[in-house]
């Protein structure tokens, strides 16, 4: 047996999980916390500066959505984004209950939307189909005038399919009216992907720093001119009321230095990753026949998402096998990474419960080199190799 492959650096290969941190971005987050430590609610010279910082990050989300920056609320992340969608909005609309979601969300929708069922509400999990989408006419079949939300997430974390946000917003939209809210989690599609909330017809829109190359911690949450939530923290009425806590300024501040690199050559760094997941897709099947790959091969897919099983064996094993040889990966969403479950994503997709025990997803960035692409490939061949025999 050949021996085996040994990176000379770390391949990260698990950026849906979280991203390094941009050299810009330590650097904004440093500069803030030397300089532009100031309480940004104070009158005072430092508490403008604060401002300042806060504003400008402000204005770098929202140019990325093609929204308003008063439309934008931070927040401590995508999780709290998504709760405040979905709980800011029930509680202002308390007399509907019907909700509508897919069968495929993160879990901080998911779980927040089983609490809610048990509350007594009517929650509608739309089924995918085997690539892991949702049908839009659906979605829309199942409004009625007792919705209170619609809520679809852009890019699927685990296997990278795209669902068709504009559409169902667009539909939404043709109803008028008492039409239902429309909330996307975009956490894995922000700020590499066009999003246009107006022409989307896009209510409510979450958004998060660390999938981007910013710091952990900091997220938020767009929200429509004109559309009200209820807050889930009272305080000092920060961000205008519906976020309140004296704001996380260092970390803003490398949000905004996050989506101002993004700003810079999103396209092409998107047409180079799509190049690279597809050397990635076509390399891992060359090279394992039997390998399966979860959500589309090249089209309605982000082009930095990959997620395969491999038949006989179990996704944390080979996350290990791959480790060792420098190769860094994940088995899904690191929110449920710990849980010796199945993925529900891809039972969701009417796989076997085998193949969602044999999970792995190789997510990628815009550090990610054609080199990392090839010594991940034989680094998979070989552990696959080694775990196959060692099972002989």
């Amino acid at each position: 047996m050949a021996a085996p492959h040994t990176a000379k650096e770390i391949i990260y290969m698990d950026n849906s999980s979280t991203t390094r941190p941009a050299p810009e971005v330590v650097k904004a987050v440093t500069s803030a916390m030397e300089e532009g430590w100031g309480n940004p609610s104070s009158l005072h010279k430092l508490g403008s500066k604060s401002q300042a910082i806060v504003r400008a990050a402000r204005q770098a989300v929202a140019r990325a959505i093609s929204a308003d920056e008063s439309e934008v609320y931070f927040t401590s992340g995508g999780t709290e984004a998504n709760n405040l969608a979905i709980f800011g909005t029930l509680r202002t609309l308390p007399d509907r209950k019907r909700i509508i979601t897919s069968t495929v969300e993160h879990p901080s929708v998911m779980a927040a939307y089983e609490y809610l069922k048990e509350t007594g509400y009517d929650v509608r999990f739309i089924r995918v189909d085997s690539l892991g989408r949702v049908d839009p006419e659906e979605v829309l079949r199942e409004v009625t005038p007792d919705t209170a939300l619609v809520s679809i997430m852009l890019v699927q974390n685990e296997i990278g399919t795209l669902q068709p946000c504009r559409e169902i917003g667009r539909g939404l939209m043709s109803m008028g009216g008492k039409r239902p809210r429309f909330h996307i989690d975009a956490v894995q599609g922000f700020a590499r992907l066009s999003i246009d909330v107006r022409e989307w017809g896009v209510d409510l829109l979450s958004v998060s720093a660390h999938k981007i190359h910013g710091p952990k911690g900091v997220g938020a949450l767009y929200v429509r001119k004109g559309v009200s939530l209820t807050p889930l923290a009272f305080g000092g009425g920060q961000e205008k009321g519906v976020r309140s806590g004296t704001e996380n300024v260092p970390g803003i501040a490398g949000f905004g230095a996050a989506c101002a690199l993004w700003e810079t050559d999103r396209e092409e760094t998107m047409r180079r990753l799509t190049d690279l997941r597809a050397k990635l897709v076509d390399g891992i099947l060359g090279a394992v026949p039997d390998a399966v790959l979860h959500g589309p091969r090249r089209e309605g897919v982000a082009p930095y998402i990959v997620h395969f099983s491999f038949p006989g064996l179990r996704g944390e094993t080979i996350l290990h096998a791959l480790e060792e040889r420098g190769v860094y990966v994940s088995t899904g969403s690191a929110c449920s990474s710990h849980k010796d479950k199945p993925s529900p994503v891809v039972l969701a997709l009417g796989r076997k419960e085998e193949e969602a025990l044999g999970a792995i997803r190789f997510s990628m960035s815009r550090y990610t080199t054609e080199d990392d692409v090839r010594i991940t490939i034989a680094a998979l061949l070989e552990s696959l190799q080694s775990l196959k025999a060692w099972r002989r």
